[in-house]
């Protein structure tokens, strides 16, 4: 990953602006998970906006969130469609950051991309489709750095628990040696059908997902004196963790591998992997039959818009299911002699911790003091601390477990 570095911070760019941001794809289940966040947390004096394609929708929306804090009720609607590029633009240019949840994100999301690129406007999604993500590189970083866009994917449990985790755990280690971190996850939490379709959508797109990654390292400049892996590990038992270990194939380590190409701080040598942890053998010999029959199922495409089928977008799970839910990701960092365990942890990963985390991040964009940096950006590198304290404050647990 390239990018320009500088020193400085600046803390909310792009003045003039109409609005500081903009939450589009506001009526989904998600949208309405975050416009909740928002209209609880949100600072006095943020300028927001709802938007998406149902001026109706939206307004029953304001509706609900005026119950809630009563300055809701004076909130701009802005009606766009997902694939309509002029009104896109013009919603670009009226905010400083918008915040999307329409997805699959490879069928939404490129014209939302391309008019914040274009605008200078930031930019935060909840993607976990590496197709999408490297399409974005290649289409639209050159001219986000022209234009000071910050286009930040993944700002939900994809991939910010990986990401902002492995970016705190190198922070305890020594720097420049190499470094190697692994992160193990668990989590207790059911789908909404958006997540669902993104998911069976991403795996249903083997060859196009290659094809971009193969585009990418064509455009991406190599590391002079610096080597940066995220390799695909082998199902094990973990003595670190007392559990097995299964690798998974989510977005989640190409974040951190590109946060830790821009960062220096990764050290000359740094490797990541990633992976689920599940206490019980028979239950990863479960998981791993699953989806290899899931992978392989929707490579037909009548088995994927049947799979598709049994989840309908737009719902998800209430909340007294959404109140039990957790997730972990266990960090084992080491490098330099120094061997260090860290935890991060929150409640409700898809959903409740999801809205917050995308809040965070788009008012994070909106606010602080933030390194002078443009083109497509992860978390870590966009944001950092900045974005880490935010999270902390707001209830997600960093913490050091040990240290050797």
């Amino acid at each position: 990953m390239t990018e320009q570095v500088h020193n400085e911070p600046v803390r909310g760019g792009r003045p003039g602006r109409e609005l500081d941001l903009v939450l589009f794809g506001a009526t989904g289940f998600v949208g309405v998970l975050t416009a909740e966040y928002l209209a609880e947390h949100a600072p006095a004096g943020t300028r927001w906006a709802l938007a998406g394609r149902d001026l109706g929708k939206l307004e029953r929306l304001r509706e609900r969130l005026a119950a809630l804090n009563p300055e809701c009720a004076r909130l701009p609607l802005l009606r766009a469609d997902a694939g309509d590029r002029r009104a896109l633009r013009e919603l670009a240019a009226r905010t400083r950051v918008v915040a999307t949840t329409v997805g699959p994100y490879v069928h939404h999301g490129a014209e939302l991309g391309a008019a914040c690129a274009e605008e200078g406007t930031d930019y935060a999604d909840l993607t976990g489709e590496p197709e999408f993500v490297d399409r974005m590189y290649v289409e639209h970083d050159a001219r986000a750095r022209e234009t000071g866009a910050r286009l930040v994917h993944a700002c939900g449990f994809d991939s910010i628990p990986a990401d902002l985790g492995a970016y705190f755990t190198v922070g305890l280690l020594p720097s420049g040696v190499p470094l190697r971190v692994d992160g193990f996850l668990r989590a207790g939490a059911l789908a909404s059908g958006g997540t669902v379709a993104s998911a069976l959508t991403a795996l249903g797109r083997g060859p196009q997902t290659l094809a971009a990654a193969r585009a990418r390292r064509l455009h991406e400049p190599r590391l002079p004196g610096r080597r940066v892996r995220g390799p695909v590990g082998v199902p094990r038992f973990s003595r670190e963790t007392g559990t097995w270990a299964l690798p998974l194939p989510v977005l989640d380590p190409r974040i951190v591998t590109r946060s830790a190409a821009a960062l220096e701080r990764y050290g000359p040598d740094f490797r990541y992997r990633h992976y689920a942890s599940v206490r019980h053998l028979p239950v990863a010999l479960g998981l791993t039959a699953a989806v290899g029959a899931t992978a392989a199922l929707v490579q037909v495409p009548p088995a994927r818009r049947w799979l598709m089928g049994l989840w309908e977008p737009g719902n998800g799970p209430d909340a007294e299911r959404r109140a039990r839910s957790w997730f972990t990701v266990r960090f084992v960092g080491e490098g330099g002699g120094r061997r260090v365990f860290t935890e991060m942890s929150g409640g409700d990963p898809g959903y409740g911790e999801t809205a917050k985390m995308l809040a965070e991040s788009a008012l994070c964009l909106a606010h602080d003091a933030l390194p002078d940096r443009a083109g497509q950006l992860t978390t870590a590198v966009a944001m950092g601390d900045a974005l880490s304290a935010r999270l902390q404050k707001a209830g997600i647990r960093f913490r050091v477990a040990a240290e050797r």
